[in-house]
C-alpha cells in the first residue's frame, strides 16, 4: 500500500476522505429520495402516490446538492479521475443526468397538471433510470478501466457486464429499503402499512445481493484481494461486515414488530458501514488498481484552496439540511406536509 510521506499526499488523503463523506451524504439523502420515486411505479391507489411525493416536496433539491457538490469537488480535487470517470462511463453518467431532467420536470409538473397520473409515472420512471445509471457507474469503477499515459484506452460499453449488473441490483434494491423505510416514518400508520412488505422483502435481496457483490469482488479482483486478506488487517475489514450483518438482523427485527423509527436507523448502519468499507478497501487507489489517491489529485495550492471554500460552505449545507428535516419532521398526506 502506498504511504502518504509529503503534504501533497496528505491532503490528497485529506480530499479522499471528504469526497468518501460528501458521497455518503449524497446516497443516504438523495438514496432515499430515489427510492421513493421508484415505488411510486409500484402504488395501486392515486391517493398512497401523492402522499410518497409529497414526502419529498420540502427536501428533494436540498438533497440532491449534495451530488452538485460531490461532482464540482471531484473536478477540483482529482481532475485526473473525473476526466477519466466521464470518459469511460460516458453513457450511464449522460443518462442519469437525463433521469434527473425527466424526474424533476415530472415533480414540478404534476402540481399543476390535471391528469397527474401521467407525471407520476414519468417521476417515478427518472428515478428508476438515475438508480441503474449509478449503479452501473459504481460498478464500473470497482472493475476498473483500462488507462495508458493517463488516457482512458477502452470501449464505449466496457462498464457493462455480469459485475457491475450485480452492484446496479444492489444499489436500486438499496434505494428502494431506505426509500419504503423513510415512507414508513412520514405516513400516517393506515398508510405506511402498505411500505412494510417493500421494505421486508427488499431487504431479504440487498442481503443477497450484498453478499454475492462481495464474494464476486473478492474473486474477480486481486486488489480487493490483497486489502481484505492483509494480517492483521483482516481483521478490522471482518467488524464492518459484521456490523451490517448486526444491522440486518436488527431491521429484519424492527419491520416483524412494525417499528416507525428504527427500520430507517438500521438501514443508514448498513449504507454507512458498507460505503465505509468500500473506501477502505479502495484507499489508496481512486480508480481501483488503475489511479491512485496520490496520482490523481490538483496541486497542493489547489487542495488548500478548496479546503478553505468547503470549510465555510459545507457546515452551512449541514445546518441547513438539518433544519429543513427539523422544519418538516411531522407526517404527510396526499393534501401535502401536516405538522
Amino acid at each position: 500500500m502506498t504511504i502518504a510521506t509529503s503534504n501533497h499526499d496528505f491532503l490528497a488523503g485529506i480530499w479522499f476522505f471528504l469526497e468518501s463523506l460528501f458521497l455518503v451524504f449524497y446516497v443516504v439523502l438523495d438514496g432515499f429520495d430515489l427510492g421513493v420515486g421508484i415505488l411510486t411505479l409500484f402504488g395501486r391507489e392515486h391517493a398512497n402516490r401523492m402522499v410518497m411525493m409529497n414526502s419529498l416536496g420540502t427536501i428533494w433539491d436540498a438533497n440532491e446538492s449534495w451530488l452538485v457538490v460531490l461532482g464540482g469537488t471531484l473536478f477540483g480535487a482529482f481532475p485526473l479521475v473525473y476526466a477519466l470517470v466521464l470518459r469511460a462511463l460516458y453513457l450511464p453518467a449522460i443518462a442519469m443526468l437525463f433521469g434527473f431532467v425527466f424526474r424533476g420536470v415530472a415533480f414540478e409538473y404534476r402540481e399543476l397538471a390535471h391528469d397527474k397520473a401521467r407525471w407520476l409515472w414519468s417521476f417515478g420512471l427518472g428515478s428508476l433510470l438515475v438508480a441503474l445509471s449509478q449503479g452501473y457507474i459504481l460498478g464500473g469503477i470497482l472493475q476498473g478501466m483500462p488507462v495508458h499515459h493517463g488516457h482512458f484506452t477502452g470501449g464505449l460499453f466496457d462498464w457493462f457486464g455480469g459485475f457491475s449488473t450485480l452492484v446496479m441490483l444492489g444499489v436500486v434494491t438499496g434505494y428502494v429499503v431506505i426509500g419504503a423505510t423513510y415512507l414508513i416514518i412520514k405516513s400516517e400508520s393506515h398508510v405506511a402499512e402498505t411500505f412494510y412488505p417493500f421494505a421486508r422483502y427488499g431487504a431479504r435481496l440487498l442481503l443477497l445481493l450484498a453478499v454475492a457483490i462481495t464474494i464476486m469482488t473478492a474473486v474477480r479482483f486481486d486488489w480487493a484481494a490483497r486489502s481484505w486478506f492483509r494480517w492483521p488487517a483482516i481483521v478490522g475489514y471482518a467488524a464492518l461486515p459484521a456490523i451490517a450483518l448486526a444491522a440486518f438482523w436488527r431491521l429484519f427485527r424492527a419491520l416483524r414488530a412494525h417499528r416507525t423509527l428504527s427500520p430507517f436507523v438500521w438501514t443508514l448502519v448498513i449504507f454507512v458501514s458498507s460505503f465505509l468499507g468500500l473506501g477502505i478497501t479502495i484507499y489508496p487507489y481512486a480508480i481501483p488498481d488503475t489511479v491512485t489517491v496520490y496520482q490523481g489529485a490538483s496541486g497542493s495550492s489547489t487542495l488548500i484552496f478548496m479546503l478553505a471554500v468547503v470549510g465555510f460552505f459545507i457546515p452551512i449545507m449541514i445546518v441547513y439540511n438539518s433544519y429543513l428535516y427539523f422544519a418538516f419532521r411531522g407526517k404527510t398526506s396526499k393534501a401535502g406536509y401536516e405538522a
